[in-house]
C-alpha cells in the first residue's frame, strides 16, 4: 500500500498594506509543489488540505517564467489544477496522523499570512511530530513551523537543521516590508541552527531526522526527492 502524504497548502491570496489595500496577488508557488508532485505522486497518495478548504490561492507571479522555461511545472499547472481547486480542510485530519507517513508544506508567500498562526495547522504538526511522521516544507513554508510547540513544551525547530527562504532573497524580490515577519530571524528563534546557500536562489536542502526543509524554489525537487527517501520509496 502506498504511503500517504498530507499536502497543506495556503488559503491566503491577497496582500494587504497597512491600511487595508490590495498591494498584490498572492498564494503558494507553483514549482513547489509541481517538483515534489513529480517526485511523490508515482509512489505515494497525495491528499490536499488547506486553512479554509476549496480553493487554494496559486501565487499567480509563480507563473512566469516557469510555465515557460520549465517543463514539469508547466504541466502540472496545464493537468492538475483539482489538486487545488477542491482542497479539504485542514481540521478535518486532526486526530488522523496513523493514517499519513508525512506532511508537506509548499512555500509561497501565502504561508507568512494564514499558516504560521493558523491553530489547526499547528496542531496538526505537533501531532505528526509526535507520532514520528516525516514532517517537510520549503521556502516560506518553514513559516508553518515557527509556532509550534511541542507537547513536552519544546520548540519543534530546537537544536534542528533548518532551512527556508533568506532575508536576502527576500529583500532581492522586494518584499520584506509586507511580511508579517522575517523568516529566518523567527526560524533562529525558534532554537534552530538556520542554513541557506552561499548564493541566493541556489538550492539548499537539510534534513534532520524527520525534519526536512529547503531554502527557496530551487530546492523543491531536492526536498521531494528527501521526503521519498525518508518514506523509503
Amino acid at each position: 500500500m502506498a504511503p500517504k502524504v498530507l499536502v497543506i497548502l495556503t488559503s491566503y491570496g491577497e496582500i494587504l498594506d497597512s491600511d487595508g489595500k490590495a498591494i498584490q496577488k498572492t498564494g503558494w508557488y507553483l514549482p513547489e509543489f509541481g517538483h515534489p508532485y513529480d517526485i511523490l505522486a508515482p509512489k505515494c497518495e497525495l491528499v490536499i488540505a488547506s486553512p479554509k478548504g476549496g480553493v487554494a490561492p496559486l501565487d499567480p507571479s509563480s507563473l512566469q517564467p516557469w510555465i515557460q522555461d520549465d517543463a514539469p511545472s508547466a504541466s502540472f499547472y496545464n493537468t492538475k489544477k483539482a489538486l487545488w481547486e477542491n482542497t479539504a480542510k485542514i481540521s478535518d485530519f486532526l486526530g488522523r496522523a496513523d493514517e499519513f507517513a508525512a506532511v508537506f508544506y509548499p512555500g509561497g508567500h501565502g504561508p507568512m499570512f494564514d499558516i504560521a498562526t493558523d491553530a489547526d495547522s499547528i496542531a496538526l504538526i505537533a501531532e505528526f511530530w509526535t507520532k514520528g511522521k516525516v514532517v517537510a516544507a520549503v521556502c516560506h513554508g518553514p513559516a508553518a513551523f515557527v509556532n509550534v510547540t511541542l507537547p513536552g513544551g519544546e520548540h519543534i525547530l530546537k537544536g534542528k537543521d533548518v532551512s527556508g527562504f533568506s532575508s536576502a532573497e527576500e529583500d532581492a524580490v522586494g518584499m520584506s516590508q509586507y511580511m508579517p515577519f522575517v523568516l529566518e530571524d523567527k526560524i533562529k528563534a525558534g532554537g534552530a541552527v538556520y542554513h541557506k546557500a552561499p548564493e541566493m536562489w541556489a538550492p539548499t536542502v537539510r534534513v534532520d531526522g524527520k525534519l526536512i526543509t529547503g531554502q527557496n524554489p530551487a530546492s523543491a525537487k531536492g526536498v521531494g526527492e528527501a521526503i521519498a527517501v525518508a518514506l523509503g520509496v
